[in-house]
């Protein structure tokens, strides 16, 4: 690297669903001059321009399948690629250790960003979650319950629970989450790069974060 080179940030922000790392990415997206590349995004993208990696992710979409690990890999590479000169924020890969394994060959990762938010945390402010089927009015038994509860404040009808709201949903997908993502939390702690920010509030658990990545970037917000 000559003299006055800028060493470039690659980072990667891991956190169970519901665990605020949408909230979390777009905040550092805005504070620090991070290229953001969500695999979630580019997954969308690709499926909608119907590509032949986006035909063939929905097709293991369609029957409830993971998309291998190759698949993924093949996609989040080839768009590094065309983001060489940028900071990164990698977010949703590498999810498996394989992936991460495949990332390594081609990119250094030097920080993870690791959200360490109680699977019960979760569970309460994702189950919490109400809405009226007709209207699609949304309730949060938190932050704006219905007047009475279990009914719609307009018509008085019952609310439901949509199937990914339910508890048991929930619970299926923090436990496949901790059966893939936990070895590859393994993965960047054993390589010394790995940085936990543990709580149960977004805003909370933001200073910390914000501070720990004003260590290595200037911030632009």
């Amino acid at each position: 690297m000559g003299p006055g080179a800028v060493q470039l940030l690659r980072a990667v922000i891991m956190g169970p669903p519901g665990s605020g790392k949408g909230t979390i990415s777009s905040r550092i997206v805005k504070h620090f001059a991070l290229q953001h590349l969500s695999s979630g995004d580019l997954l969308r993208e690709n499926m909608n321009k119907r590509t032949e990696i986006g035909v063939l992710a929905k097709s293991y979409i369609d029957q409830g399948r993971l998309i291998p690990d190759d698949i993924m890999t093949q996609l989040m590479l080839r768009e590094l690629k065309t983001l060489e000169q940028n900071h990164l924020l990698l977010d949703g890969f590498p999810r498996t250790v394989p992936q991460a394994e495949a990332l390594d060959k081609v990119c250094s990762i030097d920080t993870v960003i690791d959200l360490d938010v109680p699977f019960e945390t979760i569970q309460q402010r994702l189950t919490a979650r109400w809405i009226h089927s007709a209207s699609g009015r949304v309730y949060n038994l938190d932050f704006n319950p219905p007047k009475v509860p279990g009914m719609d404040d307009d018509t008085g009808e019952p609310l439901i629970q949509r199937d990914d709201d339910k508890p048991e949903t929930v619970m299926k997908r923090l436990k496949s989450y901790e059966a893939e993502t936990r070895p590859v939390l393994e993965y960047y702690r054993q390589k010394g790069v790995l940085k936990s920010f543990a709580g149960t509030e977004t805003n909370k658990i933001w200073p910390h974060v914000h501070s720990f990545l004003r260590t290595k970037l200037p911030d632009i917000g």
